[in-house]
C-alpha cells in the first residue's frame, strides 16, 4: 500500500534527477564539440584530443584555459560554459542532502512526538513498522543493522541505527514522547530489556505509553500475563505480551467469519499438530459463542461441531479444555488420533471449512495441493496457516485480475500468519482489554437479568458503543486485580484443569467477599471522582452526577449485590482468558496492608 503523497513526490524525486542527468551530458557533449571548433578557428594554438577533453572538464570546475582569451566562442560553448557550472552547483547540493540527510533524520526522530515506536531487526518488526506507516502513522524504527539510502527512501519513514535496550539510542528515538512502543527482535530477553529500559525513561508521564512485547512461545506468553496481570504496585505502564498466533487466530474470523444458520450444525475440522492450532482452536469458539449472543432471542443455533485430527488429538482438546473451559459449552469436540494422511479418511463428511495446521508448512502445503479430496470435502474452504510463504500467499489472492495461481473455484486459502498478525488494532485488544470487555458483558447480562434493558442506561450498551470514560472505569478495574489478589492471599496461574487449589481460591473470595465489594466501590468512588464526578441523585451523565457516589453503608442493597457479583465473578473471567486463582499465602490482614493498598 502506498501512499498518494508520497508516490507523488517519489515521481517529482526521480523528474530532477533525470533533468539533473540531461543538465551534465549536455554540458559535457556541448563544451567538447564548442572546444573543438573554437581550437580549429585557432590555427596558432596546437591542440590533440586530450586537450579538448581536458578544457571540457574544467567548465564543471567554474573556469578552461581558452578563456583567458577574448570570444567570440560557439554557440555550444556558450551554452557549456554555464550549463556545467549549473550541474556542479546541482552536484554539491546534492551531495550535501545526502550528507546531512542521516543528521537531519536522527534530529526528526529525536523531536518526535504522538508516534509509534518499533524495535528490533525481526521480520515482523520491518512487516509491522509499513503497516503501521500505511496505516497514516507516524513511525520511528529502531534497529541495530543500517538502513540503505534506498530503504530510507522506499519506507519514508524514520529510523534510528543502534541497540534498542540502550537508553540514549531510545532517547534518539523519542520514546518519552511515543504514545506506543512495540519490542519486536527476535530474541525474548531482549525484547525485556527494552521494556524494562522503556519503563525508567518514561516514569514521569503522566499518560504513559502502551508497550507490546512479542514472545516467541506461546506458552510463555500466557506464563508473561499472567505475572502481569498479578503484579500488585507495577507502574502505570500499560504493557502486554502478545504471540503472533494468537493475533493472526483473532484476525482470521474478522476477515474470513464463520458461516452460521440453517438447521444443520457448522463442522470444521483442524488437522495437524502446528503451533497454530491451540489458537485457532480457541478462537473459534469465542467468534462462534459471540455469534450466539447476537441471535435474536428464542432463535435455537446447533452448536458448533469441530473435528480434530492428529496423532495427540485427545490429548489436546483435554488439554485446551482444561484451560479453557467455555470450550466445552459453545462446541462439540471430536478426537480422531491419526496422521494427516487420515483426514482423506474423514472425506465422506462434509465440513463447512478445514484448516491443516502442519508442523512443516511447505509439507502441509504440498499434501493440501496433492489431495482434491479435501477440496471436494470443504463446503467454503481450506485453509493453510503459512508464516514464511506471504509473497506465494500474495501469488494465490492477489488482485483479481492478476492472480498467477489458481485457487481452485476459491477453495484454497493461504493464510499468511505474521501479516495478519501486523494487525495494530487486534495487538491493542490486549489482555487488560478483553477482560474488561469480558467484565462489561457480564455486567450487561447480569443488570437484564434484573429486567434493566439494553439502551435504559449510558451503560446498557455493548462495548464498542460504550463512552471512552466508562471503558476506562473497566480497564481500572482490571488493573486493580492485582491488589485484590493480594488481599486474597492469591495468584493468577495460567489454569491446568486442577480443582483443589481453584477451591481454595474461590473460598477465600467467599470468607472476604463483603470486604473486597467494599474496596472494589471504594475504587470506583475514587476513580469516579477523579474523572469530575460527584454525588447527585438522580444520574446525570451531562453533569456527571451519580448516587451511588456515596459510602458503602448508604448505598441500597442491590447496588452492594452488584460490588459483590463483580467480586464473585473474577475466577470466571480470568478462566476465559486460560487463567485460574491459585491460593498461595494467608489473606492480608487488612490492619497490615501498606499505604497503597488502603488508599
Amino acid at each position: 500500500m502506498t501512499d498518494p503523497v508520497a508516490g507523488s513526490s517519489r515521481s517529482a524525486g526521480w523528474s530532477l534527477r533525470v533533468l539533473f542527468g540531461v543538465i551534465g551530458l549536455s554540458a559535457l557533449v556541448l563544451g567538447y564539440v564548442g572546444f573543438e571548433r573554437l581550437l580549429q578557428a585557432r590555427p596558432d594554438v596546437a591542440h590533440d584530443p586530450y586537450d579538448v577533453l581536458y578544457y571540457d572538464l574544467q567548465l564543471f570546475v567554474f573556469g578552461a584555459e581558452p578563456f583567458q582569451d577574448a570570444g567570440p566562442y560557439p554557440w555550444q560553448l556558450q551554452v557549456a560554459r554555464f550549463a556545467a557550472p549549473l550541474f556542479t552547483l546541482l552536484a554539491v547540493a546534492e551531495a550535501s542532502r545526502l550528507l546531512l540527510a542521516a543528521e537531519s533524520r536522527r534530529l526528526r526522530a529525536r523531536r518526535a512526538r504522538g508516534h509509534v515506536l518499533v524495535c528490533g531487526d525481526s521480520q515482523f518488526a520491518h512487516m509491522l513498522a509499513d503497516r503501521l506507516f500505511a496505516d497514516g502513522e507516524r513511525v520511528v524504527v529502531v534497529r541495530s543493522e543500517p538502513f540503505g539510502p534506498l530503504e530510507y527512501r522506499w519506507r519514508r519513514y524514520l529510523g534510528v541505527v543502534g541497540d534498542p535496550t540502550s537508553p540514549e539510542v531510545l532517547r534518539g528515538a523519542g520514546l518519552p514522547r511515543a504514545h506506543t512502543i512495540y519490542a519486536c527482535s527476535e530474541d525474548d530477553d531482549r525484547n525485556h530489556a527494552i521494556a524494562n529500559t522503556a519503563n525508567r525513561l518514561i516514569q514521569d508521564r503522566r499518560q504513559p505509553p502502551r508497550v507490546y512485547i512479542l514472545v516467541r512461545d506461546s506458552e510463555m506468553c500466557l506464563s508473561l500475563q499472567a505475572r502481569r496481570l498479578g503484579a500488585a504496585g507495577s507502574s502505570r505502564l500499560r504493557l502486554d505480551y502478545f504471540h503472533v498466533d494468537d493475533v493472526a487466530a483473532r484476525a482470521l474470523h474478522r476477515h474470513h467469519p464463520l458461516p452460521s444458520g440453517g438447521d444443520q450444525p457448522t463442522r470444521i475440522l483442524i488437522a495437524g499438530t502446528g503451533t497454530f492450532r491451540r489458537a485457532l482452536l480457541v478462537e473459534t469458539a469465542r467468534h462462534w459463542r459471540a455469534s450466539l449472543a447476537d441471535t435474536p432471542g428464542g432463535s435455537v443455533v446447533p452448536p458448533l461441531r469441530v473435528d480434530v485430527v492428529a496423532p495427540d488429538a485427545g490429548t489436546e482438546i483435554a488439554l485446551a479444555s482444561s484451560r479453557y473451559p467455555f470450550l466445552a459449552t459453545v462446541c462439540q469436540l471430536t478426537a480422531y488420533d491419526l496422521d494427516l494422511d487420515g483426514v482423506v479418511g474423514l472425506g465422506r463428511d462434509r465440513y463447512d471449512r478445514i484448516y491443516v495446521c502442519a508442523p512443516d508448512e511447505i509439507s502441509g502445503l504440498q499434501f493440501v495441493l496433492d489431495t482434491p479430496a479435501l477440496w471436494q470435502g470443504a463446503e467454503s474452504a481450506v485453509f493453510v496457516p503459512v508464516y514464511r510463504q506471504a509473497a506465494l500467499a500474495a501469488a494465490f489472492h492477489g488482485d483479481s485480475r492478476h492472480d498467477l495461481l489458481d485457487e481452485v473455484h476459491g477453495k484454497l486459502r493461504l493464510y499468511p500468519v505474521l501479516t495478519h498478525a501486523c494487525d495494530a488494532r487486534l495487538i491493542a485488544e490486549d489482555l487488560t482489554e478483553r477482560l474488561a470487555r469480558l467484565i462489561h458483558e457480564r455486567y450487561l447480562q447480569a443488570q437484564q437479568r434484573a429486567g434493566v434493558r439494553l439502551g435504559d442506561a449510558p451503560a446498557m450498551v455493548d462495548w464498542s458503543r460504550l463512552p471512552e470514560s466508562l471503558r476506562r472505569a473497566n480497564r481500572a478495574h482490571v488493573q486493580d486485580i492485582a491488589a485484590k489478589l493480594l488481599d486474597l492471599g492469591c495468584v493468577v496461574a495460567p489454569r491446568h484443569g486442577g480443582t483443589g487449589d481453584a477451591s481454595a481460591a474461590g473460598q477465600a473470595i467467599d470468607d472476604r467477599i463483603e470486604e473486597l465489594a467494599r474496596l472494589e466501590h471504594d475504587r470506583w468512588c475514587r476513580e469516579r471522582r477523579g474523572d469530575g464526578w460527584t454525588y447527585g441523585d438522580p444520574r446525570d451523565d451531562v453533569q456527571r452526577r451519580h448516587p451511588a457516589l456515596r459510602p458503602w453503608e448508604e448505598l441500597p442493597s442491590d447496588v452492594q449485590e452488584q460490588n459483590r457479583e463483580g467480586i464473585r465473578a473474577l475466577p470466571d473471567v480470568l478462566s476465559d482468558s486460560g487463567f485460574e486463582l491459585i491460593r498461595l499465602a494467608p489473606p492480608v490482614p487488612a490492619q497490615r496492608r501498606g499505604p497503597r493498598d488502603a488508599a
